[in-house]
């Protein structure tokens, strides 16, 4: 395979992987690298310096430096793009070859094809995951299923609009290198989608659409202003076609909220409520500062909880004061075969999805087809014919840096029941991503990788503050969690040593004295 100078391709080169790794994409990840590389590090060197000055007594709060950019009424980001004009239901889901086609079929307005937190970087999926994207953009995917169920796409006009989600800024890829050096996952996986399959999106008159994940300042969003500005110099379309939606799922995030806008202004579709990786960066972002931040048990702590009410609140009023859509939280919920089970879970997706259609949210996602036409007809209750609720302003709307901190107002408690379920839930997860597996369904949710950093910070936090359990009155120890994880496992279908180096892995990023950033970071380096 003929590749450009400075690129070293040291991942096997599997059949049709030409088709993604072509000389037109791989060039543009040189001149990506070469370009943003340096400034990629630096910002994560950034990152760091924050986490020090939180530790140091420090807090998070909106920018002097930027008053202006909030206070200046007169900037609006671009319109809305063909193909995401219309967001009331987002699916959400890896991009294997079943779930591109289900995902794309599903009746759900916009596709989330997730090449992060629902997909695991084995270089199989990360070349896979495209080449299944640009099959599906050319109409040349199918699939059958062992029982010999077929699979097949739906006429153009019913399906979903492909947004793809690329690694966030902290993830490497080993398998590319330029210059000798390793490239950014990020930029791997926008380069090798946006010269193929996203070429093709324009030439159908959408374009190559990404949500960003992880972002912790208005800077890492510049970064990938400039990233979208050289790709479409490079590939000769027009400035402005490669939109971007933003995850707002840190804590840093939340306070540069127009600001990111800003910087993304001209390739901006909106902002989007991450809420599980929010509670993450919560406890990770002040995981030196005691109780004051201490989270309950993760299934206790709704979005209508003091702290997550200001987050999403602040989001709406945001992203429409400056004509951008404001997409809403996932409902992770998996329809089961127990009708009590689906009852219950049902009526809880559609409150959910009820308050944030009424809050002025413009869309939100799930996580399996069976939850699309309960979410459609939520916001169509509320949106009626018209594609989203931009004009509502939400000026009502007033959170203070105070009401986001106020994480103390919480209710709810730390009960063992809670850390046996972030053990299981992290263990089992591991061991498929460990696999290549990065969606898993678990205790009829599905299950990806911010779920899973939740469940490992919640531990590290207890366990380094010497939490009581409500339940039980036990005190979380270090002998305490390897106590449980071995009973857990215990509890677990097949081999206990099938479950070993998820074990591992686990242990190290929950029990160890420091603070591991990424749980994703150690176990990629255990992947070939």
């Amino acid at each position: 395979m003929e590749t450009p100078d400075g690129i070293e391709i040291t991942g096997e080169i599997g059949e049709r992987y030409e088709e993604v790794l072509t000389p037109s994409a791989l060039e543009l990840i040189v001149r990506l690298h070469r370009e943003l590389a340096d400034r990629r590090l630096e910002l994560l060197e950034a990152r760091e310096a924050r986490v020090q000055e939180l530790a140091d007594g420090g807090t998070l709060r909106f920018l002097e430096e930027t008053r202006h950019l909030r206070e200046d009424p007169t900037w609006r980001v671009a319109d809305p793009a063909p193909g995401i004009v219309d967001r009331r239901v987002e699916i959400t889901g890896p991009t294997d070859r079943k779930m591109t086609i289900n995902a794309l079929n599903s009746g759900a307005k916009v596709w989330l094809a997730d090449q992060e937190d629902a997909n695991t970087p084995r270089w199989a999926n990360v070349v896979g995951g495209q080449l299944n994207l640009l099959d599906a953009i050319n109409r040349t995917i199918d699939f059958t299923a062992e029982n010999g169920k077929a699979y097949a796409l739906r006429p153009d006009d019913e399906l979903a609009t492909i947004v793809m989600r690329p690694r966030g800024w902290h993830l490497p890829e080993k398998h590319v290198l330029v210059d000798g050096r390793e490239t950014s996952g990020s930029l791997v996986d926008f380069a090798l989608y946006v010269a193929t399959a996203g070429i093709r999106q324009f030439a159908k008159g959408l374009g190559p659409y990404f949500y960003l994940p992880k972002l912790e300042s208005h800077l890492e969003a510049r970064l990938w202003n400039d990233a979208f500005v050289l790709a479409q110099e490079y590939l000769g379309i027009p400035q402005g076609t490669i939109r971007a939606t933003v995850l707002i799922e840190t804590y840093p995030a939340a306070f540069e909220m127009e600001e990111i806008l800003y910087e993304l202004r001209d390739h901006s579709a909106g902002l989007n409520a991450g809420r599980w990786d929010f509670m993450f960066s919560v406890i990770k972002s002040f995981r030196t500062r005691g109780t004051q931040f201490m989270l309950p048990d993760r299934n206790a702590v709704t979005m209508t909880v003091p702290f997550m009410r200001a987050y999403t609140e602040l989001l709406v009023k945001t992203c429409h004061k400056r004509g951008a859509h404001a997409i809403g939280g996932m409902a992770a919920f998996i329809p089961s075969k127990d009708e009590a089970v689906n009852t219950t879970a049902f009526a809880k997706v559609r409150d959910d999805k009820t308050r944030e259609a009424r809050d002025g949210f413009d869309g939100s996602w799930v996580a399996h087809p069976g939850m699309v036409e309960l979410c459609k007809e939520v916001f169509t209750d509320v949106l009626g014919e018209r594609p989203h609720q931009i004009a509502r302003t939400r000026d009502d709307v007033e959170v203070t840096a105070g009401q986001l901190l106020d994480v103390a107002a919480t209710p709810g408690d730390v009960t063992e029941a809670g850390l046996r379920n972030n053990v299981s839930v992290a263990i089992q997860y591991l061991r498929h991503w460990l696999d290549g597996l990065g969606a898993v369904a678990i205790f009829d949710l599905m299950e990806d990788a911010a779920t899973a950093e939740i469940s490992r910070s919640q531990v590290w936090q207890w366990l380094h503050n010497d939490v009581t359990l409500a339940d039980t009155g036990r005190t979380v120890t270090k002998d305490l969690v390897q106590e449980i994880v071995a009973e857990e496992i215990a509890q677990l279908p097949g081999d206990p040593a099938d479950y070993e180096e998820a074990k591992q892995t686990f242990l190290e990023v929950a029990v160890a004295d420091d603070y591991a950033d990424f749980l994703t970071l150690p176990a990629y380096r255990r992947m070939p």
